[in-house]
């Protein structure tokens, strides 16, 4: 397994069947062009099985920090430690580039990725709950 940082649009696009939804080749590029932002996908087989994102965040008061927005790992390849690599290359990224730790939101019942995170030595901190708004609803 290889993995590496997506630099053109066209890698996003072949690593879309990862996605929830297919890959805009203007999303992508607008996503590859913003700083801060990263996308790291893993390598098998000539192809990619695995990606991760993150985005990393600037607050006045504490500096910068890694959210890790979403990962996912095709079903054939699931269970070979794909995920926690990705988690921990995104971490090591994250440490490169200064941010003082890394986050991620994860949907009660996902016991893969928890278990993704956790063996890449993330920890549970007990004090958070997601509030979200979709602005593409009707009712927002």
């Amino acid at each position: 397994m290889d993995i590496r940082r997506a630099a053109t649009v066209a890698e996003v696009v072949a690593a879309e069947h990862l996605f929830d939804n297919p890959a805009r080749s203007a999303w992508a590029e607008r996503f590859l062009a913003a700083a801060g932002h990263h996308l790291l996908l893993a390598y098998s087989d000539g192809g990619p099985v695995g990606f991760v994102s993150g985005v990393e965040t600037v607050h006045p008061d504490k500096g910068t920090e890694m959210f890790l927005y979403e990962l996912a790992v095709g079903e054939p390849y699931r269970r070979r430690g794909i995920g926690r690599a990705l988690v921990e290359r995104l971490a090591a990224l994250a440490r490169e580039r200064g941010c003082y730790g890394m986050w991620v939101g994860v949907d009660t019942g996902n016991d893969a990725a928890l278990a993704a995170y956790r063996s890449a030595g993330g920890k549970d901190d007990g004090t958070c709950t997601v509030l979200a708004w979709d602005f593409a609803s009707p009712e927002a």
